[in-house]
């Protein structure tokens, strides 16, 4: 069984690289902390994808999709210290989990 991650990112917000890059590595620890495939996703290859979507409601369909899948699921709000405002939805890290049922979710999304 192939594990990976997956991190979809709004493409909406416009976030400088470095923003971008540190609202990724929330998504991609919070995520992989709850997932059940943690110990054996770490001690292998750590796959994972940054997919882009074009908004706040498709981030969010994602999002529901993955919990209904019963996916180890986070959502990434911004604290708003920087570039946006406080509490704006950025993210999510979805898995560690098999490839075959994250791609059911991400599989049409294009990399970021």
């Amino acid at each position: 069984m192939e594990l990976k991650q997956v991190i979809v990112v709004r493409r909406d917000l416009k976030m400088s690289k470095g923003k971008l890059a540190a609202q990724v590595a929330h998504a991609s620890v919070e995520a992989a902390e709850k997932s059940k495939w943690k110990r054996e996703w770490l001690n292998g290859l750590q796959k994972k994808s940054v997919l882009g979507c074009k908004d706040l409601d498709e981030l969010l369909d994602i999002y529901e999709s993955a919990k209904e899948q019963k996916l180890s699921v986070s959502l990434i709000r911004d604290a708003g210290r920087t570039e946006i405002p406080p509490g704006t939805i950025t993210c999510v890290g979805l898995g560690p989990a098999p490839e075959d049922e994250i791609d059911k979710i991400t599989g049409r999304l294009k990399l970021l």
